[in-house]
């Protein structure tokens, strides 16, 4: 007998947004975001464009879901706690660092912050999704290490996280120098010493 069951909708949606993410980040790293267009994401994912504005305004909408989609998965994970804040600071910078210098992330991570610069509303929504959840697993690092006398107790661990992923992040993004392990290792060092209760 035929199988006249109805075709699952949902799951014909979900494969589609699926390549469209694919198509939106193969192509940024290709032609870069200026180049970037709903009609050419369309064309690689094989959909219209029709349905792809029906479920976002505009290419960089498209690329921040994309490149986030796999936020919560790492949110889940939290850093690691090994009892040694400035191995473990190192194991995730590092870990970082390769992820940073990997082109495939590269591109649509420079794209958006490049049009989060001219855009409010984007640049919001990317530190909210993307930013946020990250500075907080650091915040909760730092935190737990000071409950554990490892960081100073009048320590505000916000601002001391802040102290050491934005010199990781303004290098990356202005090309002041290389991201290396060795840079990575460095900034831990330093900023640790700054952190550490005094004797």
């Amino acid at each position: 007998m035929a199988n006249t069951s109805t075709p699952d909708s949902s799951r014909r949606s979900e494969r589609s947004r699926r390549a469209i993410f694919d198509a939106a980040l193969a192509l940024v790293g290709e032609v870069g975001y200026d180049k970037l267009t709903i009609e050419g994401i369309a064309s690689r994912a094989g959909v219209g464009k029709q349905t792809i504005y029906r479920w976002w305004p505009s290419k960089a909408a498209v690329l921040l879901d994309a490149f986030t989609a796999g936020v919560d998965e790492y949110d889940e994970k939290g850093l690691p706690d090994t009892g040694d804040l400035a191995a473990d600071l190192k194991f995730v910078l590092r870990a970082t660092a390769d992820e940073f210098n990997d082109p495939a992330f590269q591109a649509p991570y420079r794209a958006l912050a490049a049009a989060g610069a001219n855009d409010e509303e984007l640049s919001r929504t990317f530190v909210a999704r993307l930013m946020e959840p990250g500075t907080r697993l650091y915040v909760d690092r730092l935190r737990a290490a000071q409950e554990a006398g490892e960081v100073a107790a009048g320590i505000d661990v916000r601002i001391a996280v802040e102290m050491l992923l934005s010199p990781f992040s303004q290098r990356w993004l202005m090309r002041t120098g290389e991201l290396t392990h060795e840079y990575v290792d460095t900034l831990v060092d330093q900023v640790l010493r700054g952190l550490r209760p005094r004797d």
